[in-house]
């Protein structure tokens, strides 16, 4: 019997009423100008997820991430204070990348051009006959990119000033504090480069209309007769962020043998580290722009989608875990939960690129969100806000240079 006290209902349209019903324009999902100005208002100026403390465990440890519509390569350093600091990965002489590898530990960068050296703070150490510059060493430190953690997670921005984290995190930066993310020791990940705009990409992953069409095998226990959609229980809205309940379909069948190992021996392994099921462990965190993850204590998955260009992105899927493993059985069950993640995300990457294909074309003026695909809605709304504000403090900055 479903645990829920009455049938389930989805979220009413009359509660989602203030976000409107009208068609959203196309042309946004495909068109390189729309990209441009959301490359300068969003991604250039709001806080984006990188990494985890947990790659970066010891004074030195560094990862390098390249950022292509910011054109820039990124170094995450833990320095000899234990604090993390952020760079970007050229040397001040004459632009020459200090780093080559995805990730590792040196107490100094060095750049193989001229052999200018530089401390985990990002000073100039040394440089050879730097007598003959004309400058001083404190003027030729790494240049330094906003950096914060919370929960774990490590979020970088490009803004000179940016809000702080948690404020721009608003009510939701305690709740990720308390998901098992922010104790997570080690991770599984899945990159993938999709011909597809990051924001078409991202929908995908957060509704459920299309679960008994695209999943029919792997959606078991989130669709079912009461709810044939798995349609969320409720959704939440918070600034520019939302987040959603996920229905569970408790007479759903019993999963294949291989499956019940995995999710016992998952359920063990998270027992043994502490982790319990909190109130948040069915809800989805989406945070703006192209950040989710879900609160699930045994897949704590996170997915990232940044966009490349107007019609290509590139996803990193994680699941998070605390402790290293323990048995091979425990091995065996965070591989069964994340090759399930990639099984299930390849049934959804042909039908993502397929719309793609045909929004390339043109032959839409508009697409339709119905009412449970708010999210998607919310998500294009947030956006276009953002960049409309961003046009209009633009022409005005214009006018008073002017």
């Amino acid at each position: 019997m479903n645990t829920h006290s009455a049938p389930f209902q989805p979220v009413s349209a009359q509660n989602l009423a203030w976000l409107g019903t009208d068609p959203i324009p196309a042309k946004p999902y495909y068109d390189p100008a729309y990209f441009e100005l959301e490359r300068q208002a969003i991604f250039m100026r709001t806080w984006l997820n990188v990494g985890h403390v947990c790659e970066i465990p010891e004074s030195g440890s560094f990862i390098r991430r390249e950022i292509e519509f910011a054109n820039a390569s990124i170094l995450i350093v833990r320095g000899k204070d234990d604090g993390i600091r952020a760079f970007h990965n050229v040397c001040t002489h004459r632009g020459t990348q200090l780093v080559q590898a995805e990730a590792g530990r040196q107490s100094t960068f060095s750049c193989p051009y001229h052999m200018w050296t530089f401390s985990t703070d990002g000073a100039l150490l040394s440089a050879p006959d730097f007598d003959q510059f004309h400058v001083g060493k404190k003027e030729c430190a790494l240049p330094r990119i906003a950096v914060d953690v919370c929960a774990g997670m490590i979020f970088i921005s490009f803004a000179e000033a940016p809000e702080p984290l948690r404020d721009w995190l608003g009510d939701l930066a305690d709740r990720l504090e308390a998901l098992p993310v922010a104790r997570a020791t080690t991770f599984h990940e899945y990159v993938y480069e999709i011909d597809a705009n990051w924001k078409l990409t991202y929908d995908n992953f957060q509704e459920n209309y299309h679960l008994r069409f695209i999943h029919p095998r792997s959606a078991g226990a989130g669709t079912g007769a009461e709810n044939p959609f798995g349609y969320p229980v409720r959704y939440g809205f918070h600034g520019q962020h939302r987040t959603q309940t996920i229905w569970t379909n408790r007479n759903a069948p019993q999963p294949a043998a291989p499956a019940m190992i995995a999710y016992g021996k998952a359920a063990e392994a998270a027992a043994a580290n502490g982790v319990l099921v909190s109130q948040d462990a069915k809800d989805y965190f989406a945070l703006f722009p192209n950040f989710f993850l879900l609160g699930s204590p045994l897949q704590h998955f996170s997915h990232v989608v940044m966009p490349i260009s107007a019609t290509r992105s590139r996803g990193v899927i994680r699941l998070y875990w605390i402790g290293e493993d323990q048995s091979a059985s425990e091995r065996f069950a965070r591989e069964y939960l994340m090759a399930t993640a990639r099984d299930i995300h390849a049934e959804d990457r042909g039908v993502i690129e397929a719309g793609q294909k045909g929004l390339n074309s043109g032959a839409l003026t508009h697409i339709h969100f119905q009412t449970q695909e708010a999210l998607c809605r919310h998500l294009f709304l947030s956006v276009d806000a953002t960049v409309e504000a961003y046009k209009a403090g633009t022409a005005l900055g214009a006018e008073v240079a002017a």
